[in-house]
């Protein structure tokens, strides 16, 4: 009892992953610490699943798993399975032992406590963090694959009040905030606030060079048109996932105009938000900041909730069948389904730009069936010239939006590509490769992805090709090995067999 007790003394309520390992590792050096991670939840769960919670043997806590209603004791297992040195699954709340630990949500929270957890693991995954890139965890304790994304950055520009408040809400909520002011009056009070990422304006011509990363956002606070379009072309350069800028309607208007005529595609100019803010016309400073951050935590919730949020998933199903002697082999049954099925129930738990599938035309059974599992089904006249049509189709239904960073080729015959190979596939462009491939046995083959500077690339390819020439052209693209036993497509009967064979081995 008297450990229990010390434990809350010891709190730190760390929210984001790389903090809590951060503590991790630092207090590995002086005892053992356990990890508790949530598995999975039901209900109205405080935290989400991939949540962590570091246990030093002392009692000492870093992160939390709920709103305070199972931490302690949670605390106190993490103890045990360190003295013990054994793992441990438990259950709180629905369908839980612990019947005195009722939720007063009604839902679940089961987590899984790690007293020895693989340090390369979880250091690694710290270290990504660190480096601004996303991180996997696949823990065989749990059985399921955790996504942690870097953590939001904020930089604003501006003059007066406004970004003052917002720089003072930002730091206040632990948001890594970088302040962009004129000099003068407002940089002093910026000091005496306790700012310490401050960089004074020159003049419009003098911007300092910035490229925001897809973990960060920036927000113009500024009334003057010299200085704020050039800021705006600096932060429409980058990867910023939000960029906002304040004003009315008919500011913001006037304000897009000047961009066109800068030369700032449209695409560019429709990611800009403005005005800025969840409620409109709002006319006090600290009122406005609450509205400019809560839109900016809601966007950086919503583009990083999946990995596959900028990423369009365009699913080539128009092939003849010609090699395969009995009938359509995409609507041959495979492991009790149609072929067809397995890819276009490809990472059902995802949520993704756009699901384009490419069929022949008329689309027939093929169309309706992905149209059945909410693919937007787009036919191809062209399928006999070659799978690049196919490409080339489900490439061009894609470019116009600019909500769209990357695009996934997948092809219909391979039914068995785990999801967490798309999803190392998807963590490499995400890590700043401009494409990834599968390798498999030596070869170069879909699933495939590749950011948006080659989707111009992708439309002129011609033939069969699709899109390994490209890859190779690419510098720095990432290769991603996959085990033969599930990279084999399916075209022809024997192929079938063999697949049906070696699933029941």
């Amino acid at each position: 009892m008297t450990q229990a007790i010390h434990s809350f003394t010891h709190r730190q309520y760390q929210e984001h992953p790389e903090d809590v390992l951060s503590t991790w590792i630092s207090w590995r050096a002086a005892m053992p610490v356990a990890l508790v991670i949530i598995v999975r939840t039901t209900g109205g769960a405080v935290r989400r699943p991939g949540a962590l919670m570091a246990v030093a043997a002392d009692g000492r806590a870093a992160g939390y798993i709920s709103g305070g209603c199972i931490d302690a004791d949670v605390i106190l297992q993490a103890q045990r399975c360190l003295a013990e040195g054994k793992p441990a699954r438990l259950t709180y709340g629905a369908g839980s032992p612990f019947l005195d630990l009722p939720l007063p949500c009604g839902g679940a929270i089961e987590v899984c406590i790690l007293p020895e957890p693989d340090e390369s693991l979880f250091a690694n995954c710290h270290a990504r963090l660190l480096a601004r890139k996303p991180a996997m965890l696949s823990l065989t304790e749990t059985g399921r694959d955790f996504i942690y994304h870097p953590k939001l950055r904020l930089r604003i520009a501006g003059r007066g009040a406004d970004p003052l408040a917002l720089a003072r809400l930002a730091r206040a909520s632990g948001i890594e905030t970088t302040l962009y002011l004129p000099g003068g009056p407002d940089m002093r009070i910026a000091e005496n606030d306790g700012h310490e990422n401050l960089i004074a304006l020159g003049s419009a011509s003098e911007l300092p060079p910035v490229r925001d990363d897809a973990w960060s956002a920036f927000v113009m606070m500024f009334h003057d048109a010299d200085r704020e379009d050039g800021l705006l072309e600096d932060a429409l350069a980058g990867d910023a996932f939000f960029v906002g800028a304040v004003g009315s309607a008919r500011t913001h208007a006037a304000r897009c105009d000047r961009l066109r005529q800068r030369g700032i595609s449209e695409a560019s100019i429709q990611r800009i938000h403005g005005p800025v803010g969840l409620v409109p016309s709002m006319r006090d400073a600290s009122m406005l900041a609450v509205s400019v951050l809560s839109q900016v935590v809601a966007e950086y919730h919503k583009r990083h909730s999946s990995l596959f949020t900028r990423t369009a998933l365009v699913l080539l199903a128009a092939g003849k069948s010609s090699r395969f002697a009995r009938g359509d082999k995409l609507l041959s049954d495979f492991q009790g389904r149609k072929l067809i099925d397995h890819a276009a129930t490809s990472l059902p738990d995802d949520t993704a730009a756009a699901r384009i599938a490419i069929v022949p035309a008329p689309s027939g059974d093929r169309g309706a069936r992905l149209a059945e599992a909410g693919w937007t089904v787009t036919p191809n006249p062209d399928a006999a010239t070659g799978l690049a049509s196919s490409l080339r189709c489900g490439v061009r239904a894609i470019t116009a939006s600019p909500d769209i960073d990357h695009v996934m080729i997948l092809l219909a015959d391979m039914p068995a590509i785990p999801t967490a190979h798309l999803r190392r596939l998807q963590m490499a462009v995400l890590s700043g490769h401009p494409a990834a491939m599968t390798l498999s046995g030596g070869r170069l083959s879909p699933p495939a992805i590749f950011s948006r500077s080659a989707f111009e690339s992708l439309t002129a390819l011609q033939g069969d090709s699709g899109g390994r020439e490209l890859f190779q052209s690419l510098q720095d693209g990432a290769s991603i090995s996959l085990d033969p036993a599930y990279a084999f497509d399916i075209d022809t009967v024997t192929d079938l067999q063999l697949a049906e064979e070696s699933a029941h081995v």
